[in-house]
């Protein structure tokens, strides 16, 4: 059945295509997080386990909002890793070893670019009139603020 909510299918089909390239993006971060989360070494350990067990909850909850969001606006989520890789924005980490804090930075450099992107995906949607896409996005940004605020401090 075809949508009717006061959103022309450009509009959706621009909206759709935004919020795919932001699944991925989530995809990308989430599995970096945990790998960090897996990987992580050291005299604080358990600490740095638990924070980045946290973060990943926190970024799969959103992914699922992100999928969702897809799918209320007659969209169909990406869901592979072939089409998360090639829409996604951010870079895997491969390499075998890294050091904590270097996880931290990676990590809180991911979070800030998302910052930036959807700040830009917040405006591109107020222009095609999409109010309640751009309030989910600003209120996931504000999620990311609050992850990437919390990696800086491990930082400082």
């Amino acid at each position: 059945m075809k949508l009717n909510i006061g959103l022309d299918q450009d509009t959706l089909k621009q909206v759709n295509e935004l919020l795919n390239a932001l699944l991925a993006d989530q995809h990308v971060l989430y599995i970096k997080t945990r790998k960090y989360h897996w990987n992580v070494a050291g005299p604080s350990f358990l600490e740095y386990h638990e924070f980045f067990e946290k973060q990943y909850k926190q970024l799969e909850a959103a992914i699922d909002e992100v999928a969702e969001r897809i799918r209320t606006l007659g969209g169909r989520p990406v869901s592979t890793m072939e089409d998360f890789l090639k829409l996604t924005s951010l870079k895997e980490d491969k390499s075998d070893e890294i050091k904590t804090p270097d996880m931290f930075k990676r990590l809180l450099d991911d979070h800030e670019q998302s910052i930036r992107e959807l700040r830009e995906d917040v405006s591109k949607c107020e222009e095609l009139d999409d109010a309640g896409t751009a309030d989910f996005l600003t209120n996931l940004m504000e999620d990311h603020e609050k992850m990437a605020w919390m990696l800086r401090k491990y930082l400082s």
